[in-house]
């Protein structure tokens, strides 16, 4: 049957070339690009529809400008090839001398050889319909396939643009930078092109280097009114669990129009993808129509065929939008997925093989002469004249009434800071205890509708109630297909729960132009971590460059926190997820620790009037006491700490100072010093809300940040001894701690792996962090006979011979 279709294909193209010599002189092709009948048939309708709609694009003829994209793709191809081997490039297409290469060629030239043609297609549909949209690749290794393609058409970042252009000059400097490994004086890489998109790449909005993120991503970012073509691997289709949801959250009402198209070259670096091996595109069809999308399966090779598919799948788009307009359009939506077919490293030598993801010449063209008889064949067939190229890049030139590429607004966010102003709590003996978590809910919710026109997500593995999000959850409600609670759940609902951080961390951290949260245990935070640092190392580097992000900080909210969460077993104790984070800049990825109420209401308060951070918010939802009024939380947010007049003892006079951080840390260390009070020795007591505001900054952007010198002396004095109560693991914190620590006595106390179903006076207990243990720490470092602070039994608990129940009840005896 199929045998039968494609020759009645190839015969209904044979009549089309025949009566319309436009459309032949661009199906026979040109260099390593051929059209299959089946593509021929789909562009020719293509051409037909926009034709009828009187769709003019740039204005250049339809089939002229897809002659231009023939050659703009082999072009680029060529320079894909030369960046990888080559020292230098050459228009004129001469055959490259052993001395032309590099002698340690670098590069994944054959999923870049994959991504031309995408990419090129991706340009050209823009063109042909007036419409700039965004772009995403989440094989970012691939990068030279985008370069290449912006150097050749012009559209290009300042740091490119300074560099290269279209000459043998620029065109082998840009060879030459290809993993060159330079050092520029301050340490930073010399070139600004990398192994991977960077914020250098024209239009980019993710590195790609996490692979899988992509696929979780990429529903969530486009607004509505906006277009967003997501490039995928069929490796990736393997990394995250959740990347073929996105009809689960596609709304007509509020998301913008995706096209999701994977690359599927059937391999990874070692061998066949599991989607190859399980029956690769018929497979992964019959897979996708499962999960509800509508697959879309075309020629990989053709970058033709990649202009069809976007505009084809945005055209069943828009007919899912009518329907949702019209009231007939129930969820899932068969979202369109794209299927482009190709082996890996199409077009060069050694496509197929496992080779080919690397550099597929099998041996070094610079050694060896078979090698560069291959490379110079390859390229021959590759290589464009220059005259034919220059008429092909002028077509790719003519934005009249839209932005470049480079300038589309996915990748340009920027959103006004939103303005929170909370119900602080009143510091009175009556004052209830009350959640820290509350108070993340309440900000939130302010935030939402104060700012009806910025996008919601709360992206929730679970447990909203629970974790005390509970208004948030009433607002804005689960999002769903079909409701079965209709006070908790909506089909258009802004809450996007799955049990799996990953994808729903990703809800929040793709709705760049919206306004979001993340809330999930502690212990669970982990599995976010590398979806978060991909956002902070680009954010990080998009500030040095000087383009700082736009879009409005996310705060990812850690509770049900490691000494809280006892009774759900070590599993659930954990505190890695911070520790990590403190390794990331300190200025894009923000560790704090609210102790009470009011100092979470101000920390959300900060976090809506920033841009392009990551906040870690460990956060209790334990009820705890009131600490800090309305000014001392807003300054503890100001500072990242604050020594507590309200505590201590002869602070002037102090050597002692005990620094609390997070919520139970706090409480204890409030215990210790009443004790410390009725025996007449001065002390201080600090709370930290963001440690690293008093670390020594490794770069420029962190010594901005820091307030140790602003600060540090105020709240350390000249205190030569020091008890670190820490909600973490306590060596993190002391070499983060160093400038403070320096010349001091110190001992630290902190979360050391114990743990089990306890409650949260056990796990502090166990961890040697309850109230009696501070005053242990405080004694040796003081060289204070213990029986002087501690009674005998108390001595006996913390010492594992006694009861700890005369240290665990809620206040400690009075002795």
């Amino acid at each position: 049957m199929r045998s039968i279709e494609r020759f009645s294909a190839e015969e209904d193209a044979r009549a089309l070339r025949a009566r319309d010599q436009e459309f032949a002189a661009w199906a026979q092709g040109c260099g390593a690009i051929r059209h299959v009948a089946e593509t021929q048939l789909r562009v020719y309708d293509m051409h037909q529809a926009l034709a009828a709609r009187h769709v003019a694009g740039d204005g250049v003829p339809f089939f002229r400008m897809l002659r231009a994209l023939d050659r703009v793709t082999n072009a680029a191809m060529w320079l894909v090839a030369h960046m990888t081997y080559a020292m230098h490039v050459y228009l004129d297409g001469r055959s490259l001398q052993a001395a032309d290469f590099k002698v340690n060629p670098q590069g994944h030239m054959g999923g870049s050889l994959n991504m031309v043609p995408a990419y090129a297609g991706y340009l050209a549909v823009n063109a042909l319909t007036g419409i700039t949209r965004g772009w995403l690749m989440g094989q970012g290794h691939c990068v030279s396939a985008v370069d290449a393609l912006n150097v050749l058409v012009g559209n290009m970042t300042p740091a490119h643009a300074e560099r290269y252009g279209l000459s043998d000059r620029q065109l082998s400097r840009m060879a030459q930078d290809f993993y060159s490994y330079r050092l520029a004086a301050d340490g930073s890489p010399e070139s600004p092109l990398g192994s991977h998109v960077n914020i250098h790449t024209a239009g980019a909005i993710l590195e790609g280097g996490f692979l899988g993120f992509a696929e979780l991503l990429h529903v969530h970012m486009p607004l509505s009114g906006e277009r967003l073509t997501a490039f995928l691997s069929d490796g990736a289709f393997e990394e995250q669990r959740g990347g073929d949801w996105a009809p689960r959250w596609w709304r007509a009402q509020d998301c913008g129009m995706v096209t999701p198209i994977l690359i599927s070259n059937g391999r990874r670096i070692d061998q066949r993808t599991l989607a190859s091996q399980e029956g690769g595109p018929t497979w992964l069809s019959q897979h996708l129509k499962l999960n509800g999308y509508d697959p879309v399966v075309f020629d990989g090779r053709d970058p033709a065929a990649f202009a069809w598919a976007i505009w084809m799948m945005e055209e069943r788009l828009q007919l899912c939008i009518d329907r949702a307009h019209a009231g007939t359009m129930r969820y899932p939506a068969p979202l369109p997925y794209g299927i482009a077919v190709a082996p890996k490293g199409a077009g060069f030598h050694g496509e197929g093989t496992n080779a080919a993801h690397g550099t597929p010449l099998g041996a070094n063209p610079y050694f060896s002469p078979t090698a560069r008889e291959h490379f110079n064949a390859s390229a021959r067939r590759l290589w464009v004249p220059a005259a034919e190229l220059a008429a092909a890049v002028d077509c790719f030139g003519r934005h009249r009434e839209r932005v470049r590429e480079r300038d589309n607004p996915i990748a340009h966010r920027d959103v006004a800071q939103v303005e929170i102003h909370p119900a602080w709590r009143e510091l009175t003996n009556a004052a209830p205890m009350v959640s820290a978590m509350q108070a993340i809910d309440d900000a939130f919710v302010a935030a939402v509708r104060a700012n009806p026109n910025l996008r919601p997500r709360f992206g929730n593995p679970d447990e909203s109630r629970s974790n005390h999000m509970v208004r948030t959850l009433e607002l804005l409600k689960h999002r769903v297909c079909d409701v079965e609670l209709a006070d908790q759940e909506a089909v258009d609902g802004g809450v996007i729960t799955a049990l799996n951080e990953e994808a729903v961390v990703c809800a929040a951290l793709g709705n760049k132009g919206g306004i979001n949260i993340a809330v999930t245990y502690e212990a669970f935070a982990v599995k976010m971590q590398s979806a978060l640092r991909q956002e902070i190392v680009f954010a990080a580097h998009a500030k040095a460059a000087g383009y700082p992000a736009r879009w409005l900080s996310v705060p990812v909210v850690l509770t049900s926190h490691t000494w809280e969460n006892g009774k759900n077993e070590v599993s659930h104790q954990d505190t890695s997820m911070v520790e990590a984070m403190f390794g990331e800049s300190s200025d894009i990825a923000r560790v704090v620790f609210p102790v009470d109420y009011n100092s979470a209401a101000a920390t959300m308060r900060e976090v809506y009037r920033t841009h392009g951070q990551i906040f870690a918010i460990v956060t209790s939802k334990t009820e705890m006491p009131s600490v800090f009024g309305a000014d001392d939380a807003r300054r503890l947010v100001a500072d990242g700490g604050i020594l507590m007049r309200q505590a201590g003892h002869r602070i002037d006079e102090a050597e002692l100072a005990i620094t609390a951080i997070g919520a139970c840390q706090l409480q204890e260390a409030l215990k210790a010093s009443q004790r410390l009070r009725r025996r007449d020795v001065p002390h201080r007591v600090v709370c930290l809300l963001e440690p690293a505001r008093l670390r020594s900054g490794r770069t420029a952007a962190e010594e901005t940040h820091t307030s140790l010198d602003r600060c540090g002396g105020e709240l350390y004095a000249a205190t030569r001894a020091q008890v670190l109560l820490c909600h973490t693991r306590p060596e993190p914190m002391l070499g983060l701690l160093q400038p403070i620590l320096a010349g001091s006595a110190v001992a630290a106390l902190g979360y050391r792996g114990r743990g089990g179903t306890l409650d949260m006076q056990g796990m502090l207990f166990a961890n040697g962090c309850s109230w009696a243990h501070v005053l242990r720490a405080a004694a040796g470092l003081l060289h204070i006979d213990l029986a002087d602070l501690l009674g005998e039994a108390e001595i006996d608990a913390i010492e594992g011979v006694g009861d700890p129940r005369v240290i665990t009840g809620m206040t400690p005896p009075q002795t």
